[in-house]
């Protein structure tokens, strides 16, 4: 008869949630704000840096959001939403897109995309999507988006990490693909 291995139930956590935001912090990822419109036509958005992707065939790519937030009940009714990847000029609208501001679109340059939703000028690039599905993951639900069309900006683009805005300066010369 073979043995069965058998996992033993993890002991709760050895850190806090300092101590886990800072290694989350270590990596630094691009700042992104993701847009959408409701039912009504009034534009939403949020600051986004769990954005990724996720497939070439078919295109999609993932973001998640807390269940609590403002905005969550909009996007996840949403049936277009675009990502909105910031270039390395746009830190002030990060700031705005992730304050509890009601009217987060003062004053900011749109142009509008698929489904009537918000593209933020001065970008890097743009990835209009459809929703495909989502997933709960934890506090967060994970939104899955087919990737409809896209755009891209020779502009540098803003990263984040380790609790502060940063810009992009490559090592070397870019590999060859």
């Amino acid at each position: 008869m073979p043995l069965i291995d058998t996992v033993e139930p993890s002991p709760s956590a050895a850190f806090d949630m300092r101590e886990l935001r800072d290694c989350f912090g270590a990596f630094y990822t691009g700042v992104t704000v993701v847009t959408t419109t409701d039912d009504a036509g009034r534009f939403y958005g949020t600051t986004v840096n769990s954005f990724s992707s996720l497939s070439l065939d078919p295109p999609l790519i993932l973001w998640s959001q807390r269940r609590v937030a403002a905005t969550f009940p909009v996007f996840g009714a949403a049936r277009y939403f675009a990502v909105n990847i910031l270039s390395e000029d746009q830190v002030e609208i990060s700031r705005v897109f992730s304050s509890s501001s009601p009217d987060r679109f003062a004053g900011v340059k749109t142009q509008p995309g698929l489904g009537g939703v918000p593209l933020i000028l001065g970008c890097s690039a743009y990835l209009q999507c459809s929703r495909e599905t989502s997933y709960p993951g934890g506090d967060h639900e994970i939104f899955v988006g087919r990737v409809e069309q896209i755009e891209t900006m020779k502009r540098a683009p803003l990263l984040f990490g380790a609790g502060s805005y940063r810009t992009s300066q490559p090592l070397q010369a870019s590999i060859s693909q």
